[in-house]
């Protein structure tokens, strides 16, 4: 497998714990971080490349369009070969910036959510390039998406 440049985009805490867990993954390749500035965030990501975003993002219409803008920023100078989150809301921009500059995009659906999408997901499912469930029963709900187990 070749080096890409991965954006890493999550929101703190349980989300941001998933898309650590994928470390054997992503450690491989050249990467940079869009999380909040929180210090959950800095103890994990200690010594990675970060850019903050602004919070609270579930239903803000403010942070949506101040993130939208960081996506623009962020994405026009890192130019990564693909995004990669597991929520929440501040991956929506990310994702449709990301489509519209031909970024491919990977969602990974949270690990607490087996018979009921999240609306991140909702809003993502229709742009990403891959959408990936971590509960077989979740592909009734999003029956384009791939079904690889617990990231636990």
């Amino acid at each position: 497998m070749s080096k890409l440049k991965l954006c890493l985009v999550s929101s703190s805490g349980g989300h941001l714990t998933q898309l650590f867990m994928l470390k054997p993954f992503w450690s491989k390749h050249d990467r940079f971080w869009v999380t909040f500035n929180k210090e959950s965030a800095g103890s994990f990501l200690n010594g990675e490349s970060m850019y903050y975003c602004c919070y609270p993002t579930n239903r803000n219409i403010r942070a949506l369009i101040r993130n939208t803008f960081l996506a623009i920023k962020v994405l026009r100078i890192e130019r990564p070969d693909v995004i990669i989150s597991t929520g929440a809301a501040v991956a929506v921009p990310f994702f449709y910036v990301g489509k519209c500059m031909g970024i491919k995009t990977v969602y990974i659906e949270v690990f607490d959510r087996i018979h009921k999408p999240t609306l991140t997901g909702r809003l993502v499912y229709p742009v990403a390039d891959r959408f990936i469930v971590q509960w077989e029963e979740m592909k009734k709900i999003y029956p384009n998406a791939q079904y690889l187990g617990s990231i636990f």
